[in-house]
């Protein structure tokens, strides 16, 4: 991953001597912002990282689906999580970057913000996603982790690619384009999804 750097997020190393139990229990994020929001999906999926690419639009698609990128000779489609997550559009002048993930039966693009670091942590210490969430938002999110400073929530690749939900993305898109990710009431606090009410969107 080029623009990921790796970080232990740990607090302490675990010793290779250690129970093979513990060990399993690590688990590695690729991390990214999305509209102030900290955000990971599991690094055994990601394929690469790739800045702005070229896009074909697919005609009769809302803007949940962006369009279609070549990868090295691969058609990959690419979708947009902020639609996704339906969270504000992306300003025009801000170019995502692509997380390509691969899933059992295909690859596709995730088009976020920026891309940040690779991260371990222990997978048994995952929550549940956050009441305050609403569908659909909370279907794609398998759960968050509390670090010092913000949540990181991770979401599941299978669940943001799959082709039915997307349809169903697509609809809901059209028939209700407002906000499901709830905003921080103060700035300067920590909102019960991951960013602080100062981050920029």
């Amino acid at each position: 991953l080029h623009l990921c750097r790796h970080k232990n997020a740990s607090a302490t190393r675990i010793d290779k001597r250690e129970h093979k139990s513990v060990m399993i229990s690590e688990q590695k994020y690729c991390t990214f912002l999305l509209a102030g929001f900290y955000m990971g999906v599991d690094v055994r999926s990601v394929q690469e990282v790739l800045r702005n690419q070229p896009m074909t639009r697919v005609p009769l698609t809302t803007d949940v689906i962006r369009g279609l990128i070549n990868v090295r000779g691969q058609i990959v489609m690419a979708i947009d999580v902020r639609r996704r997550l339906r969270l504000p559009a992306r300003s025009d002048e801000r170019s995502p970057t692509n997380v390509i993930v691969h899933t059992a039966d295909d690859v596709f693009s995730l088009l976020v913000d920026e891309v940040c670091d690779v991260v371990e942590l222990d997978e048994s210490n995952m929550q549940p996603p956050p009441d305050t969430l609403d569908s659909p938002a909370r279907d794609l999110i398998r759960g968050v982790h509390v670090l010092e400073d913000r949540l990181l929530m991770v979401l599941d690749t299978a669940r943001l690619t799959d082709t039915e939900t997307l349809k169903q993305a697509c609809l809901q898109t059209e028939a209700n384009p407002t906000e499901d990710l709830p905003q921080p009431p103060h700035r300067n606090t920590l909102s019960p999804i991951g960013r602080r009410s100062d981050d920029p969107a």
